[in-house]
């Protein structure tokens, strides 16, 4: 989710991430004191003194009532520091009335803020009440469990399990893992494509203490060894589809990580001696809950998620029953979620996007969810129309794959009243919501690992979300100077960090209250990893951040754009430029191809060159329509200097493309079999580079 970056107060101590941590309206009240039509002197007439005194004192009494009341819910739920600056910016603004732009902007965005106000206090309302009552997931799952037990939960292909037999299973998984010895704080991952068990079996899980790591299906050997050594697993549950992959790194886990395999589904399938046959044991397994000697905390740790893995290897981000509920709950209230909408998710269940905040739908407010097994972009909206769905989710460059797929005269058939999910460009978006008659949008930000996450409730046109300009401390997140080469705070006289202006790009970070679900950071198992992503002396000596490594940029009414990651951003010609921005400006001059854009070094110049991928296997770009588009578009320093077309592309489980292997191999011909190109400046037209050319470039015998 985009939540907001934010600046920070005391100190912080993070708890360690390992399996045994504590995972941590307005009202306008208008008292009409004038009778309709009647002058005021009438009524203060002398025959009525006493009566209209009364009644004026009785009006004020109860306006002041009402405020002090409004107070008193304002200061429980949002601080009294708050309530405090709230009174301040009144009276400010109250003196300060000549500024008339502040009040053109207030104006403006009351109505943003008032919405996002009242969702805000909900989701708190509710939060504490979870952690008052001290509640876990699968206790509130099981409260609708109880509601409605043949509800439809979720659907998958042609399966329709009921919220009666999501409990029944997971209570089954619950029974097998506590008989074979598992209890609270041990940790067994999940291997496993979408479908409906995946969210049983954690969920089952989780009603003895058991932590589950989500693991990325599309991780092999490396990569897939350390998630599951970095979570300190003790046990691993893999798919029958991915057995292949678990027997490629056999010798490479621990010999006491027990491992079971799951088919899910009716046949017998074979499963070799050293793996437990999870199938056979379901079948054998009581349905009933499973009997616990150990508490099972609001605070304990639920779930592991790892980062998309666009920069090196996957972390694994620690995931609360407290976090989650945050995480689904401020996405349901804040967009406007009900619980009898039918949600549609293509993304993958181990992460955030589709693995908290859709699912969390299903299990803390009762709604229905569509599964996919793999986005499918010509199957997007004719499974929508299929199961009647009322809200789905994107992510990624998934809306671009469905805007390239041949309009139809079913695009605007469809029961969607809203979209929601983040990567949405704004080169598209309007083109994609005016095709498939969508009436709402709504675009998140966040990093599963943070707390900076907001998201768009009003329809803006490429916003991520926004930061209040009339309140800016009742949601403290901020953007703040960075130097754009080292990617450090810049800091005034004091050392303390400073804010930027309006339309001034910086870096995203959220303030760190320790113990508040929103507030707090438990960033990654692995704790060095968490300290890295911390700013300390942000606006006060001894306050911190979550630093998200995000730069954004907002505008005059508080939007929030997204520019580009800190290490994406690269310098060329004295000027920065941003590998987002020419992405979105080179993929609608490709039709939509993949198109990645990083920077190069050459030899003996100064910054980084740019560089961009096009995924073209057949090669039918044609470069020359290319220039041409690209020298409208772009300022010279962001077009790219070099042009490589990939005969493939590697993809994150979250639909983003991966940048980090091609930018090693930069425009080095002897290190790369597909075709690379130069921008000849004598010419204007994009050239091969061969060996020679490229020891040319290298040694400024050709210009670049």
């Amino acid at each position: 989710m985009h939540n907001g970056g934010s600046t920070t107060d005391a100190k912080v101590s993070i708890k360690s991430q390992s399996a045994d941590v504590e995972c941590g309206k307005s009202v306008d009240v208008q008292s009409e004191t004038e009778e309709n039509n009647i002058p005021r002197r009438a009524r203060l007439s002398k025959t009525r003194p006493i009566r209209v005194l009364i009644r004026k004192l009785l009006i004020m009494a109860i306006i002041l009532a009402v405020l002090i009341g409004l107070g008193a819910v304002i200061g429980y739920f949002l601080g009294w520091l708050f309530l405090v600056q709230l009174i301040i910016v009144a009276i400010v603004a109250y003196v300060a009335a000549g500024k008339w732009r502040w009040w053109y902007v207030a104006i403006v965005t009351v109505p943003r803020d008032l919405k996002a106000l009242i969702g805000y206090i909900f989701l708190l309302i509710q939060v504490k009440y979870y952690q008052r009552k001290n509640l876990t997931i699968s206790q509130i799952f099981q409260n609708h469990v109880k509601k409605h037990p043949n509800k439809p939960c979720i659907i998958f292909e042609d399966q329709e399990w009921t919220f009666a037999q999501v409990e029944e299973y997971s209570n089954k998984i619950a029974n097998i893992f506590r008989s074979h010895g598992y209890k609270k704080g041990d940790v067994v991952a999940l291997f496993l494509e979408n479908k409906p068990e995946f969210v049983a079996i954690w969920l089952g899980l989780s009603k003895i203490g058991v932590v589950v790591p989500l693991i990325n299906t599309n991780l092999r050997l490396t990569t897939l060894v350390h998630s599951i050594t970095v979570a300190k697993t003790q046990a691993v549950i893999f798919g029958t589809e991915l057995s292949e992959a678990m027997s490629e790194i056999l010798d490479k886990i621990e010999s006491e990580v027990a491992l079971y395999q799951i088919s899910c589904n009716n046949n017998t399938v074979n499963v070799d001696q050293k793996y437990h046959n999870l199938d056979a044991l379901i079948k054998d397994a009581a349905p009933t809950p499973p009997q616990i000697k150990e508490k099972i905390n609001h605070h304990d740790c639920l779930v592991y998620i790892y980062t998309s893995g666009t920069t090196g290897m996957p972390k694994a981000a620690v995931i609360s029953n407290s976090r989650f509920i945050f995480i689904a709950g401020a996405i349901h209230w804040l967009c406007g979620f009900k619980s009898s909408d039918i949600f549609y998710t293509p993304l993958p269940l181990y992460h955030t996007a589709g693995g908290c905040m859709t699912i969390g739908q299903m299990l803390i407010y009762g709604a229905t969810i569509v599964i996919r097994k793999k986005f499918s972009a010509s199957g997007y909206f004719a499974d929508c129309r299929k199961y009647k769905c009322t809200i789905a989710q994107y992510i990624g460059e998934m809306c671009r794959y469905i805007l390239a797929v041949p309009p139809s005269d079913k695009d605007p058939v469809h029961n969607l009243r809203m979209i929601f999910g983040n990567g949405l460009r704004p080169q598209i978006w309007t083109e994609f919501i005016q095709r498939f008659h969508i009436d709402n949008v709504r675009e998140f930000y966040g990093a599963t690992e943070g707390n900076a996450n907001i998201v768009n409730i009003d329809n803006t046109v490429g916003a991520i979300g926004f930061i209040s300009r009339i309140i800016p401390s009742v949601y403290p997140i901020s953007i703040i100077k960075v130097d754009p080469n080292t990617g450090e705070p810049v800091r005034d006289a004091n050392g303390l960090c400073m804010t930027c202006k309006p339309n001034e790009p910086g870096v995203f970070i959220g303030k760190i209250i320790p113990n508040n679900p929103s507030r707090a950071f438990l960033g990654y198992v692995d704790q060095e990893a968490s300290k890295k992503k911390i700013v300390y002396n942000v606006f006060h000596h001894g306050d911190s951040a979550f630093l998200s490594g995000d730069i954004l940029v907002a505008d005059e009414f508080g939007n929030l754009f997204f520019k580009d990651r800190t290490g994406d951003t690269f310098r060329w010609k004295g000027e920065n430029v941003s590998t987002a921005e020419v992405e979105a400006v080179m993929s609608n001059l490709v039709d939509y191809k993949d198109v990645v854009v990083f920077g190069v070094e050459i030899r003996g110049q100064e910054g980084r060159a740019g560089m961009a991928a096009i995924l073209d296997p057949e090669e039918k770009v044609d470069l020359n329509e290319l220039v041409n588009g690209l020298k409208k578009s772009l300022p010279s320093y962001a077009r790219p200097i070099f042009i490589r077309l990939l005969r493939k592309i590697d993809l994150t489980g979250t639909y983003k493309l991966k940048k980090t292997e091609l930018q090693q191999n930069g425009f080095d011909p002897s290190k790369i079999s597909d075709h690379i190109y130069y921008l000849d400046s004598t010419k204007g037209t994009y050239e091969k580079v061969t060996k020679e050319i490229y020891d040319k470039i290298n040694d400024a015998s050709i210009r670049v």
